[in-house]
């Protein structure tokens, strides 16, 4: 049974939410601010968090800026229905997915789901024989799917499971172009939709990682209009 940590500061939300999630199998943990929830997360992490954005005491940009210091669980944003600032600003940040308010309690079922079972395939040993599953080296680059692991020249670098599902889909086939939409495709379930400014969003936030531990990084090309390509060093 899944842990989903569930952050918002509307008691309606937590109430009517947890509720569904509990219906659906899942095991849920609900938090009004996000300094309650990251001193529960420092004893014990959920698999997933989902948080609101404008909360008291901590909100839910600087809760994410704490986790991702430590952990790359799937976290998704609830945000306003109009504020794209804050959608493109915390997918930049490290958040896996986002949901606008108000939303579908489906919707949100579907997202979870979705990124669970990413998850699951990126840690799961099960599906070791597979090509995608192995070991790949290009360059500077090392992956290693079974252990989420990334290192670039030797160095780790901590990415989340978009991010490696993205970097992992563009060096598979160095110098080949991959569109937005193929880029979707991998990185989210099939009844998920997302725009072309929710992938920028991750490759932005991939590229600013990669060169946390590179300053010279450019191995990740974008073709305006077209997509991305990953060029080997």
């Amino acid at each position: 049974m899944s842990r989903i940590a569930l952050v918002d500061d509307d008691r309606n939300i937590l109430t009517s939410v947890s509720m569904t999630l509990e219906a659906e199998g899942f095991e849920v943990e609900t938090y009004n601010d996000g300094q309650s929830a990251l001193e529960a997360f420092t004893k014990r992490l959920p698999d997933m968090a989902v948080l609101d954005i404008k909360m008291p005491r901590m909100d839910g940009m600087d809760l994410l800026q704490r986790l991702r210091q430590r952990t790359s669980m799937p976290v998704i944003f609830l945000t306003s229905k109009d504020d794209e600032i804050d959608e493109v600003l915390g997918l930049r940040m490290g958040a896996d997915d986002y949901v606008k308010k108000p939303f579908s309690q489906r919707l949100l079922v579907e997202r979870i789901r979705a990124l669970l079972r990413r998850q699951e395939a990126v840690n799961s040993g099960e599906v070791a024989t597979t090509e995608e599953n192995k070991v790949m080296v290009r360059g500077h680059l090392t992956m290693d799917p079974l252990r989420h692991s990334v290192s670039w020249k030797g160095r780790d670098v901590a990415l989340t499971v978009t991010e490696f599902l993205l970097l992992q889909a563009l060096a598979q086939r160095p110098g080949f172009v991959k569109s937005r939409d193929q880029l979707m495709d991998v990185a989210y379930d099939d009844q998920v939709y997302v725009d072309d400014r929710t992938i920028d969003s991750h490759i932005k936030r991939l590229r600013k990682k990669m060169r946390s531990v590179d300053d010279d990084f450019t191995a990740i090309e974008t073709l305006y209009g077209i997509g991305y390509r990953y060029n080997e060093e």
